[in-house]
């Protein structure tokens, strides 16, 4: 009996000691959840710095990616994530696009590549399914299908997928050009809702002709002209289209670089208005916050 009763004694003990453990963890499982983030960002940031351009390749992208989700299922301490303390989730901080995405903002802020339109075309469709009465405004600041040096490193295809989708959502997507829109970013600035399309007092706006990536058999860059000319025609058929001017007009003015600034592109109807410091609302405080 006395064997039996210290043997009870001896399993009540330990469940106490186990419960006790399992508090502490709790109590410091969100300082260990962002001390593991906060490693991961400074390991990410340490590799694009020592990596340069190849630390935003795919390959580098999905390796992110990878940890990321490794950390979440994992919990970054044991515990399978999302974990509650207080009665609050306890996760890692979202990034900023999706703060921006709160607020129905899309911002393009790079080259009109691949993994920009899906990012773009996902985001679009995404606030049409949220809510289609509500406007989505589009920041633009893309040297569109090229480099700033004038390098081809994406289609016009590109541009065509988003300005498509634009119109094929409900909510009227507003404009906005900071930096600069050339080429294909142009033509989507000019796709924004009519009285919705604006630019910054020192925005710089760009028309030109796609550039061919063609390379290989005589025939096969014959085939690529034409698609290219193709492509042309698409671009400033779509830029008639919003600015009401004739097809033949702005053939003419995308035959070469054609620069305008925004006062410019207001007078030649691709955008309605600039915005100046005076017409700026006071800021409004993220729609986000309300959820902290």
């Amino acid at each position: 009996m006395t064997t039996r009763r210290l043997r009870g004694a001896c399993c009540v003990g330990a469940e106490e000691e186990q419960g006790r453990r399992e508090e502490r963890r709790r109590e410091y499982l969100p300082t260990t959840t962002m001390r593991a983030f906060s490693t991961l960002v400074l390991g990410t940031v340490l590799f694009a710095s020592q990596n340069g351009a190849e630390a935003f390749s795919p390959a580098a992208r999905t390796k992110v990616l990878n940890d990321l989700k490794e950390m979440r299922m994992s919990g970054a301490g044991g515990a399978a994530a999302p974990d509650y303390y207080v009665e609050a989730n306890i996760g890692p901080p979202p990034d900023l696009p999706s703060l921006l995405l709160h607020n129905r903002i899309v911002y393009i802020g790079m080259p009109l590549v691949p993994a920009v339109t899906e990012l773009v075309i996902a985001e679009l469709l995404y606030l049409n399914y949220e809510d289609q009465s509500r406007p989505v405004t589009m920041y633009i600041n893309s040297s569109g299908t090229t480099t700033a040096s004038g390098q081809a490193v994406g289609f016009e295809t590109e541009a065509f997928a988003i300005a498509d989708v634009m119109r094929y959502i409900r909510p009227p997507v507003n404009t906005v050009a900071i930096g600069q829109a050339f080429g294909a970013a142009a033509m989507i600035l000019s796709m924004g809702q009519k009285g919705g399309r604006a630019a910054l007092p020192n925005a710089t706006i760009r028309l030109n002709q796609p550039k061919s990536q063609a390379q290989g058999q005589a025939s096969d860059i014959a085939i690529r002209a034409r698609e290219v000319a193709h492509n042309r025609r698409t671009s400033c058929e779509l830029i008639a289209q919003a600015t009401g001017k004739p097809l033949s007009v702005v053939m003419d003015d995308c035959q070469r670089v054609k620069y305008l600034q925004p006062d410019e592109a207001v007078e030649y109807g691709l955008i309605d208005r600039v915005i100046r410091k005076e017409d700026m609302s006071p800021l409004m405080k993220p729609s986000f916050m309300a959820a902290l």
